[in-house]
């Protein structure tokens, strides 16, 4: 007779730890796959060009950066260089120090 009660509330119990169960893959995407990805969807993917910080800044490096990332376009931030704060999808930031070599990649 208290088969009943003790059913439900243990039927309850395993939906409730059901929802707190998590099916995420690891995040270890190769940074080509990423580039590939991220050109298709026509955003920027910073993490694709994270091979490149340490680098001099120089023309092609940029454009190998834009194209790498997916990036319809991009500029390289300075320190002290006043920027505008607009979020564009579609920009590579590249941030650099004073020598002009590359601090990190960032999207917006």
């Amino acid at each position: 007779m208290y088969f009943k009660p003790i059913s439900l509330s243990l039927a309850l119990a395993g939906l409730l730890l059901a929802g707190c169960s998590s099916t995420d893959k690891p995040e270890t995407p190769a940074a080509a796959a990423q580039a590939a990805e991220a050109s298709l969807s026509g955003t920027c993917s910073s993490a694709a060009v994270a091979a490149l910080v340490g680098k001099n800044a120089d023309t092609a490096l940029v454009e190998q950066a834009k194209r790498q990332s997916g990036a319809e376009m991009a500029r390289v931030l300075r320190p002290h260089q006043p920027i505008t704060m607009d979020y564009n999808s579609r920009r590579l930031n590249i941030d650099v120090d004073e020598l002009g070599v590359v601090k990190q990649f960032s999207c917006g």
